[in-house]
């Protein structure tokens, strides 16, 4: 749940932001916004981002997760910084009912010391939760150093059974949280240089994953851009990003199932989120049948053979009865709130994923009857758009796909 200490903390930023155009005394770009790159892991079709931290200056990369709520990495064994600061249990910065957590017998270091706030670290592919120091250090972007201040959480990944990392990509040493939790980057990069608090993804291509594809974060802002978009609000009851999902179309034809379960329930079970970390969109089982039959309907009217179904996918096809991967048909998640029907729009680049050679399949899964979520929005779906995140305002800017455009997230100056 998002606390009261996080809404204050944005009336305060609000209150104290000024316009993107800051003087080069504050150490930003001319531009008045950071960026940084987005890279995709073909492997895992995890992204991630990479960041400095510390004295001497180490170089790591973190996957990114917008349900995670603040950066953490692994400082194992190997690892130390002379210009760490490990917030006390009575810090003001500690949050109300953190653990305290001591470290006696051992060298002091990041990851071990006494009378340190803790935190707990997830890695949302473990089955455990991690317990985690609070520290104090320099973060190193690609354009700016951030000032000392910059709290994060570590640990130290000898101290466990369970691999801390388990299930990350190769070379990932922790997690990159852009939620909406005062520890983010997105918040602590707000206040240190006066800018607003929002940030913009645009996430590379994994369909063309064996190029070099790099996408971009935009904290503070982001380039000015000819293409259009659409606006929603996101969801006050919770740290990640729900948007509210009215019903799902395919050409325009609307998916019959219980849409009672597009609505967020007492429990926080239902709706419809947008997360990095789900490679592809996963729907509630009862959902999922139902789109899957009627995408196959949709498909076999305009002559597209189905084949057999490659795991985890179900509905696949003979991609040599698809004259273009934009050929197939349109899906459109539509979205009504404060500003009128709006429609986040899946055309063939987001919605077909080329398996083997000559079958790509419909790049939706089934999350099962237990599914918390009704519909998790992926990564492959959210590739190659524009989406902004206005922290102050709660809304969500986004694009249809660049590709209709003829442009991409890896080629930004062609927006």
């Amino acid at each position: 749940m998002a606390t009261s200490l996080f809404y204050f903390f944005l009336c305060f930023l609000f209150l104290f932001t000024v316009s993107p155009s800051l003087p080069s005394s504050n150490g930003l770009p001319s531009s008045g916004f950071i960026t940084l790159p987005i890279k995709v892991d073909p492997a895992t079709h995890q992204y991630y981002t990479s960041i400095g931290i510390g004295t001497p200056q180490h170089n790591m990369n973190l996957a990114i997760d917008l349900a995670g709520k603040f950066l953490w990495y692994d400082c194992d064994s190997h690892y130390n910084s002379s210009s760490y600061n490990p917030v006390s249990c009575d810090s003001p910065k500690c949050p109300q009912g953190s653990p305290c957590i001591g470290c006696n017998g051992f060298p002091r270091k990041p990851g071990c010391t006494n009378n340190t706030c803790g935190l707990d670290v997830v890695n949302p592919f473990a089955d455990t939760i991690f317990s985690g120091d609070m520290g104090e250090d320099f973060l190193f972007l690609p354009q700016i150093k951030v000032p000392r201040n910059f709290v994060s959480g570590c640990t130290d990944s000898d101290r466990f059974t369970t691999p801390l990392l388990v299930g990350l990509a190769k070379g990932i040493k922790g997690i990159l949280g852009l939620a909406r939790t005062p520890l983010t980057l997105p918040i602590q990069v707000s206040s240190s240089f006066n800018i607003p608090p929002k940030f913009t993804l645009c996430l590379p291509s994994s369909y063309y994953s064996k190029k070099t594809n790099i996408g971009e974060i935009f904290i503070g802002g982001r380039p000015s851009s000819s293409i259009s978009v659409s606006r929603t609000g996101f969801g006050s009851s919770s740290d990640e990003y729900f948007i509210h999902v009215n019903s799902i179309n395919i050409d325009d034809k609307p998916v019959k199932f219980k849409t009672s379960l597009l609505n967020v329930d007492e429990n926080g079970n239902g709706g419809t989120k947008i997360s990095t970390m789900s490679p592809y969109t996963v729907l509630h089982h009862s959902i999922y049948k139902s789109f899957v039959k009627d995408y196959v309907k949709a498909a076999k009217a305009i002559k597209i053979k189905r084949v057999k179904s490659v795991h985890p996918f179900v509905a696949c096809f003979d991609a040599n009865t698809i004259a273009d991967r934009q050929a197939v048909p349109t899906i459109n998640l539509v979205i009504e709130g404060q500003f009128g029907g709006e429609s986040f729009e899946i055309f063939g680049h987001n919605s077909m994923v080329e398996v083997e050679k000559g079958v790509v399949c419909l790049a939706f899964v089934d999350g099962g009857r237990q599914a918390k979520t009704a519909v998790v929005i992926g990564g492959y779906q959210l590739e190659d758009r524009v989406l902004e995140f206005d922290l102050s305002t709660s809304i969500l800017s986004f694009s249809s796909s660049l590709m209709l455009h003829n442009a991409s997230c890896s080629d930004p100056a062609s927006l």
